[in-house]
């Protein structure tokens, strides 16, 4: 039995599900599979907040409805937690605890059997506290329970004719900041808006700006490292109007994890 078959009939031994869904690759073939054994016993429910990219809003709820699948959409103001605004090193296990018990009594609330995310085995090799919360709290994790890897589930996704299958990782604005510094609204807007504006002027899809306050630290793939040089005045300029003074360019490319070499984030 091949992983997509183990898949399908982990969905089909459940009667309902609830999908924490992001509009990422993972949860986008959570969703897809679930939709497709369970049907309409299936609920799609995105968690908005300041923490998350609000383009990515638009995918999720583009791609449920493309999928015929009802979609919930939850407003959360993850900054309210101090848990979560002062940042600590296990920030990501309080987001993640309170969003999940937040989706766990909807599924209650509405007779939903069971709430599923997208983590995958590849998922254990970083830093992710958030897993713990997932554990605590029964979410299932199916993904990862029939051994797909990230490029497994890209692979599959492709097949499936998700149009995320290539889709960049978006993990939360909180991972561009250093453990320990204060998140707000005004700094999360800040780094977004310089993330937003090398994407728009390079083209690039994967770009991370790393905000140590008056200083950043911008990553790109290192095929796009030239680029970067070759437009650093309008970098430059534009950064500065967003209130950075030292703009710098990390010569080693993007990274997942880079924020963890020096106790930050990922």
């Amino acid at each position: 039995m091949d992983k997509l078959e183990k898949l399908i009939n982990w969905f089909r031994d459940r009667e309902s599900v609830l999908v924490a869904f992001s509009g990422g690759v993972d949860s986008a073939l959570l969703l897809a599979v679930g939709a497709q054994v369970l049907g309409e016993k299936v609920l799609a429910v995105t968690v908005k907040s300041p923490l998350n990219n609000p383009a990515e809003l638009a995918v999720a709820q583009g791609l449920a409805k493309s999928l015929n699948v009802q979609h919930l959409i939850i407003e959360i103001n993850d900054l309210d937690n101090p848990h979560v605004s002062n940042n600590p090193p296990e920030r990501c296990y309080y987001c993640k605890k309170a969003r999940m018990e937040m989706l766990k009594d909807l599924a209650r609330e509405k007779g939903i059997e069971a709430v599923v995310e997208g983590s995958n085995v590849d998922d254990a090799k970083d830093y992710r506290p958030g897993r713990k919360a997932v554990r605590e709290l029964g979410i299932y994790s199916p993904l990862e329970e029939v051994g797909l890897t990230k490029e497994e589930i890209r692979s599959l996704a492709r097949k499936l004719n998700l149009p995320v299958w290539d889709k960049p990782s978006e993990p939360c604005l909180a991972t561009r900041f250093p453990f320990g510094t204060q998140l707000t609204l005004e700094n999360l807007t800040k780094v977004l808006k310089a993330e937003e504006f090398i994407k728009k002027k390079l083209l690039v899809n994967q770009v991370r700006v790393r905000d140590y306050q008056d200083l950043v630290r911008i990553e790109v793939e290192e095929k796009f490292l030239t680029q970067v040089v070759e437009n650093r005045l309008e970098i430059i300029s534009a950064f500065e109007k967003l209130g950075y003074k030292y703009i710098t360019l990390d010569l080693m490319g993007y990274r997942t994890g880079s924020m963890n070499e020096v106790g930050g984030n990922r």
